[in-house]
């Protein structure tokens, strides 16, 4: 499922592909803005921010021309590594720099290239070292397959590198350029060693998996058993004259997760401990491993299997001991820092010299931060207020400010805020009143400056570096996105007819007679991982629609139901736990039978989209109300929420041990018998995510009742169904014709 996290929504992420035809982020559209002060590469994973912040907070680092430069708050640059320093001997051209870290003290600059896709994001690579005294440039590895290493660091005093390559942790020594592997696969596929394996990754962001102690003696790793877990095969028939099968490490709901250790190994001489963790490893989940603020102990987060209680854990490493010092519980689930901090699951926020430390739950009803105790026994609340902290931005010790994101009285947009990091401050907004909108913020490490993009439903993302707290501009702003045909995006709220208010935006046809009546599309997401209705840049178009269809006489509307996570509340969020397919669905159908009322909707002529998650809501909602919907297009959708993995699904329902009547009527193929409308089902066969086995369940289903529709299979595609030579103009062209023809624009 397209978790929100730290992705583009999917949205978005559709309108950049149509704009730049090839996959990118919306992060990505912002590196193509300010010309002095963003970087030319993409980040290869969450958690890249924008700028690389100097540790004084005054300047930036940046790839220029092949070269690394440092720019001042000015804009004046400052050549820090030469494009001819990085190139390696014997080669014409210098390496193509994706990423690059720098040393605590400067003198060495780790540099990430020749990057690969791993599941989403390119995290796998080559990583060379240059000494910036002696001008060598290394490259780590050389005894590693290409293109295999993954989250190379250096050792806090930066004479040693480590990294993961083929699910073992290896340190490099720079002085005499020899590795040694620290872990052991076992020789089998699945024992993972230093980053996780995919469930891990989709449903939790966890993809670095190994941390230097802060004296850089040991390295502390999670182990992941993956060959405890059933392998999902899937087919490839194109890439060979004979087929061949991709096992993936898969489980299902109702299915245990693979089961985790945490390792900590002494790097020279290589002795490895395991943490004595309470609780069943095939129970559990660990997402969170952090040294605590010392090189002695680990503080861990753990999640049980229903993931509703959350434990924080203390481990001494010499002993492996371990102490539970925080508990919390939640009658729904509980949800881990990645999908709140923008994909961002790494670090622990240390305030009083390790005395305590930050935590964002939702335990008031909010979610909010919480200064607790290091063991765990006094608790303060920081952020307090009937709203909701979207995003925690920076945590400014010295001056005693948090900085967070959030949106008090409207859960369409995003401000800045800061309060006193004691809890006895008011709330403060940052953000100019007169720019609504959602807004975005890369803060320098002392708080001074930060680099503020925003954007609205009707004005292009602009991009400026500013002054806080002042919010002061110290640049002209420049727009980050390219323009697109103007649209007059109409932002509403409606009441349904259980008492719910929903939030909606709306793009009426151009012209408009309000004497005629008008087709409407509607888009959806409706799940815990997404939400549609932002005023944002973007909001109203249809990336897969060829041709404009306001001026092709078409009402496009989305609306926000519960359990999406928009900032309003944990009530509204968590409604929906075990009614995934039920209680989001009514909520859409609800508010479609209000919007019908409008007397410039033709209720003859009502279509419904969505992908994924979006895609599962379209295909209910076909199914669930054939009277309102009477076209639907659904990509990639779970037909049967049985098939989709366990993390996410058995979050959001439960166990299938324990309710699987939840499941089933919340799932697509229950309900396939009743479509009347037209469908146009699509799924890409290399789908890692949700799996082409939901797409032919669901086409036996609808065969079984006899059920026309169309289908479209788009051989050893992924779930963003891009990978190709005119994948993505095919889908658009098949998506417009099919609206088209089902459901014809105009008034009438």
């Amino acid at each position: 499922m397209w978790s929100g996290r730290s992705r583009a929504t999917l949205f978005l992420y559709l309108t950049a592909l149509k704009a730049k035809n090839m996959l990118i982020s919306r992060s990505a559209l912002f590196l193509a803005v300010i010309s002095f002060c963003v970087c030319e590469t993409l980040p290869a994973q969450p958690g890249s921010t924008l700028l690389k912040w100097s540790k004084e907070g005054n300047s930036f680092y940046r790839v220029s021309s092949g070269s690394i430069v440092q720019v001042d708050i000015q804009g004046q640059e400052t050549e820090m590594v030469a494009s001819d320093q990085l190139r390696p001997v014997g080669e014409g051209r210098p390496l193509n720099v994706r990423d690059f870290t720098f040393s605590q003290d400067g003198k060495k600059v780790l540099i990430y290239t020749n990057a690969r896709r791993v599941w989403r994001y390119d995290t796998r690579g080559d990583y060379w070292v240059l000494d910036r005294v002696t001008r060598v440039l290394v490259k780590l590895g050389k005894d590693r397959p290409s293109s295999s290493l993954q989250f190379a660091k250096f050792s806090p005093d930066a004479s040693k590198v480590a990294y993961s390559s083929e699910h073992n942790v290896y340190v490099e020594d720079l002085a005499t350029g020899q590795n040694k592997c620290l872990t052991s696969t076992n020789n089998t596929r699945k024992l993972i060693n230093g980053t996780f394996d995919w469930a891990y990754e989709e449903e939790l962001e966890c993809r670095d998996g190994f941390r230097w102690s802060p004296d850089g003696k040991h390295i502390a790793y999670w182990q992941i058993d993956a060959n405890q877990v059933k392998d999902y095969l899937m087919l490839n028939t194109t890439d060979s004259t004979y087929p061949f099968v991709i096992p993936v490490e898969y489980p299902v709901a109702g299915e245990p997760p693979s089961p985790y250790r945490i390792g900590v190994v002494d790097v020279v001489s290589g002795s490895n401990r395991w943490l004595d963790i309470p609780g069943d490893p095939r129970e559990t989940y660990l997402p969170r491993m952090e040294w605590a603020d010392n090189s002695s102990q680990l503080i861990l987060q753990q999640l049980n299997r229903k993931q509703n209680e959350s434990k924080i854990l203390l481990s001494d490493i010499a002993t492996g001991s371990t102490t539970a010092v925080f508990d919390e519980k939640d009658s729904a689930y509980i949800e881990c820092k990645g999908f709140w901090q923008d994909g961002v699951i790494a670090g622990w926020d240390w305030i009083g010299n390790g005395a305590a430390f930050l935590w964002v739950t939702e335990k008031d009803g909010w979610r909010h931060i919480y200064r607790v105790s290091r063991d765990g026994k006094k608790e303060t609340l920081v952020t307090k207020g009937n709203y909701d902290v979207i995003q925690v931005s920076l945590i400014d010790e010295k001056s005693n400010y948090v900085y967070f994101i959030a949106s008090p009285t409207n859960a369409t947009q995003k401000y800045l805020f800061r309060t006193r990091l004691d809890g006895k401050g008011a709330l403060e907004r940052l953000t100019p009143v007169g720019e609504s909108g959602v807004h975005q913020y890369d803060i320098s490490p002392t708080g001074q400056y930060a680099l503020h993009t925003w954007s609205n439903a009707s004005t292009p993302e602009k991009q400026e570096l500013i002054s806080l707290p002042a919010h002061a501009s110290l640049s002209k702003a420049k727009t980050a996105s390219e323009e697109e045909p103007s649209r007059a995006v109409v932002f509403f709220t409606i009441k349904t007819a259980d008492g719910v208010d929903m939030d909606g935006w709306m793009v009426r046809p151009v012209p408009f007679d309000a004497s005629k009546k008008y087709p409407v599309v509607f888009y959806v997401y409706g799940e815990p991982a997404e939400q549609t209705v932002t005023d944002e840049y973007g909001t109203g178009s249809n990336p897969l629609y060829n041709g404009d269809m306001a001026k092709d006489g078409y009402i496009y509307i989305s609306v926000e139901n519960r359990g999406t996570p928009a900032p309003k509340g944990r009530l509204w969020r968590k409604s929906i736990y075990r009614q995934i397919g039920r209680l989001n669905i009514r909520d859409q159908a609800m508010a479609a039978s209000e919007i019908l009322k409008w007397p410039f909707v033709d209720s003859s002529r009502v279509a419904v989209w969505g992908w994924s998650g979006g895609g599962s809501s379209t295909l209910n909602l076909l199914f669930q109300y054939p009277q309102i919907y009477k076209t639907g297009i659904a990509v990639a959708a779970v037909g049967n929420q049985l098939s989709y993995d366990n993390l996410y699904q058995e979050r959001y329902m439960g166990l299938p041990q324990e309710n699987k009547e939840d499941f089933d009527a919340g799932s697509p193929i229950t309900h396939a018998m009743n479509l009347r409308g037209n469908l146009l089902y699509i799924h890409g066969t290399g789908d890692d995510n949700v799996h082409y086995q939901n797409a032919e369940r669901l086409l036996n289903a609808l065969i079984k009742y006899d059920k026309i529709f169309q289908f479209m299979a788009y051989p050893n595609r992924s779930h963003s169904i891009y990978e190709g030579d005119g994948t993505r103009e095919h889908l658009s062209h098949l998506y417009t014709d099919y609206l088209r023809s089902h459901c014809p624009g105009g008034g009438r």
